[in-house]
């Protein structure tokens, strides 16, 4: 064994490889198949092997991101799942919030249940929020519940009581009876998936779990198995969410914590490259052939979250998806890829997605029968994307079909030229890019502007530049292997695993530090328990956090606590720190009100050790390009010859004036008129605007 590391992310379009091997980094992009999305993985590794040169056995890890969970929970292709929850709560998952999320739309449709109505059901028992058994579980009711599920063909049961969180033993007697009775069920229990307050959400959290727990548990056996078939042997690892590695049994056990892998992934990476390049603030900018996702990034670490919507009813309206409560980095991600679609409405205005043509038919210049115009198609008019010489080569584009469907579904109704109607998609694509980052900066109280735009994906280098200006950003940085950033950032990630636990408490005279240790003990242990089997011999980092709010209001804020052990000086302490970050977040303290605590959280991850500082930028040197290529000047709204070069022949220190193509195989960086291109001391290209 050589230990070479392999990462495969799983996007909309693509299937992104990486492989290190003794230093070397390969890449290479895949279609997606969408049928069957580990076939794209497949022949993947079968490329890199090829081409590497390497064996399996050479490999000491694979890493895996998917949106296949995703993508059930959005199409609702999941399990026929079941629902049980205590007597009189069987409609709590449907009726959710008293709020409307759009206020003025008699119309409004909420998000239905993934569970419908005649498989949810009541089974007598109750708990109250200090875990006190009020009705003892009735387990003759849920003896006579298993010839249901069975006539139902039921393959998975989300089981939510009251109040589990605090006391979780009829959850686990009732999953009991049920896997004995029906040992080929699958059962998720709301105090393992998600032990929190608010059963509305936790109730969501754990049908979403169970919902997805059948496709996704064959899903990562047939691909385990085939690895095996392969020759592998190696460990493999899925990424997780909230930025860390799982073991195959931990994803199976709770596979909604893989929802946003693979976006996670492209966020360590920006992550990295922040602390690389001695960067305090930046904006992470993955645009795929699906989505574009944008994430900040404060100190070298992204915003992390613990709560998170998937498959929103209206588009990227807050509170018209199914909400979660996982461990997820924190980003917005908008339908703006390289296959989303453009039409014009019925004002005459320019659409770009959220639909997208996808893998399959794929942009028309795919020339696999699809006809609606994309950002791709754009590109390809616009001079961006070099038809011969897309995705290394490995796929011929065809521009008169791009022209064909833009002048037709754009440019006729608007009464443009093919080049106005690309760079009015262009256009829209990049302002929806640039209003998503600013909606997300302002509703975290952070400023964009002075930050540091970090691009990576298939898409993203074509755009950032228009988008640095759109956001008054000055300096764009476009790393190595930007084209598949996710799968890189998949091998930096570490394995961890977050453990959280609802216990109210006042911080006053009452507060126990005694049982808070004792708390944080036992969730030490669990996070350790399914940290050490991942990663057995690496040095583990704990970090800790509580969800505080003053006394009487009905949101809490994340605090960061100090490690422990406590003690009597604990109160006190949290309660500086809550008005700290309370401040931080409102620009307001409000005296006189007592602080509460209602979660704490407790994070184990192995060490990983931190990246070397990068070099001063080397003397400048001007090197010759490869080529010319018309390309679409923003600012004169014609193409103009620009010169091409390949990024594999730049030397650091290579300096280059825009317009400029900086073409590699699995993107292509456009340097627009007013920036400079220069090529740091480890290969990345630093973009920085001179224009006025």
């Amino acid at each position: 064994m050589t230990n070479a590391h392999l990462a495969a992310d799983i996007g909309g379009t693509f299937t992104d490889i990486a492989v290190t091997h003794q230093g070397d980094l390969f890449t290479c992009k895949v279609p997606t198949v969408p049928a069957a999305p580990e076939e794209g993985i497949f022949r993947g590794i079968q490329q890199a092997m090829s081409e590497t040169g390497l064996t399996a056995a050479d490999f000491s890890l694979i890493v895996h991101g998917t949106t296949l969970a995703t993508n059930a929970l959005i199409e609702r292709k999941g399990a026929r799942t079941a629902m049980v929850v205590t007597d009189g709560f069987r409609d709590a998952v449907e009726m959710a919030y008293e709020n409307r999320f759009e206020q003025y739309d008699i119309f409004m449709d909420k998000p239905p249940p993934l569970v419908p109505r005649e498989h949810r059901f009541g089974i007598p028992e109750r708990v109250d929020a200090k875990g006190n058994v009020l009705i003892p579980l009735n387990e003759s009711a849920v003896t006579d519940l298993v010839g249901t599920l069975r006539e139902n063909k039921i393959e998975a049961v989300a089981i939510g009581l009251m109040h589990s969180y605090a006391a979780p033993d009829h959850e686990r007697r009732l999953a009991e009876i049920l896997a004995r009775e029906l040992p080929d069920l699958l059962i998720s229990l709301s105090s393992e998936v998600s032990p929190e307050i608010r059963e509305y959400e936790r109730w969501s959290t754990t049908a979403a779990n169970a919902y997805v727990q059948p496709l996704m548990s064959r899903y990562l056996g047939r691909l385990s198995d085939e690895l095996k078939r392969l020759g592998f042997s190696c460990p493999l690892r899925l990424m997780t969410s909230g930025g860390g590695l799982a073991s195959l049994e931990t994803a199976r056990r709770f596979p909604i914590r893989l929802v946003e892998s693979g976006p996670a992934g492209g966020a360590i990476l920006a992550a990295r490259v922040a602390r690389e390049c001695g960067l305090n603030e930046v904006l992470s900018f993955d645009m795929g052939g699906t989505t574009a996702k944008i994430c900040l990034i404060d100190d070298g670490e992204p915003q992390q979250s613990r709560t998170f919507e998937v498959a929103r009813q209206y588009r990227f309206l807050k509170g018209s998806g199914l909400p979660l409560r996982i461990p997820v980095i924190e980003m917005v991600e908008i339908g703006a890829g390289g296959g989303s679609i453009a039409r014009v409405d019925g004002l005459s205005r320019i659409h770009v997605g959220p639909e997208s043509a996808g893998a399959v038919p794929g942009p028309a210049c795919y020339g696999q029968g699809g006809n609606a115009p994309t950002v791709t198609d754009a590109n390809v008019t616009l001079g961006r994307i070099d038809p011969d010489d897309f995705a290394g080569g490995s796929m011929q584009l065809d521009a008169a079909l791009s022209h064909k469907a833009i002048d037709t579904d754009v440019g006729t109704p608007l009464s443009l030229s093919t080049l106005g109607a690309a760079f009015g998609i262009s256009e829209v694509v990049e302002e929806n890019m640039a209003n998503a980052a600013r909606v997300h900066a302002v509703e975290r109280g952070k400023e964009i502007r002075g930050r540091t735009l970090v691009a990576f994906g298939g898409g993203a280098a074509l755009h950032a530049a228009r988008l640095a200006r759109k956001l008054n950003i000055n300096e764009v940085i476009v790393p190595v292997a930007a084209g598949v950033g996710s799968a890189v950032g998949f091998l930096q990630a570490p394995v961890a695993y977050e453990v959280v636990r609802s216990r109210y408490a006042m911080l006053d005279n009452t507060f126990d530090i005694t049982g808070l240790n004792t708390l944080y003990a036992e969730m030490r242990a669990e996070a350790e328990q399914i940290v050490a089997e991942a990663a057995p011999e690496s040095e583990l980092v704990e970090t800790r956090t509580a969800d505080m709010r003053y006394h009487g209001q009905g949101h809490e804020i994340a605090v960061s606590l100090p490690t422990g052990p406590y003690d009597g000086t604990l109160g006190d302490e949290l309660c500086r720190l809550f008005e700290a970050a309370y401040a931080a977040t409102y620009s307001r303290r409000i005296p006189g009100l007592e602080v509460e605590v209602m979660n704490w959280t407790l994070r184990l991850s192995a060490s990983v050790e931190d990246p070397a500082p990068c070099p001063p930028m080397p003397v400048a040197s001007m090197p010759e390009p490869s080529g010319m290529r018309e390309l679409f000047d923003p600012d004169t709204g014609i193409l103009s010859a620009a010169p091409v070069y390949r990024r594999e022949a730049l030397s650091p220190g290579a300096g280059i004036a825009g317009p400029a193509v900086i073409a590699e195989d699995e993107t292509t960086t456009i340097v627009l008129a007013g920036f400079t291109a220069r090529v740091n001391a480890i290969g990345y290209i630093v973009m920085q605007w001179e224009g006025s």
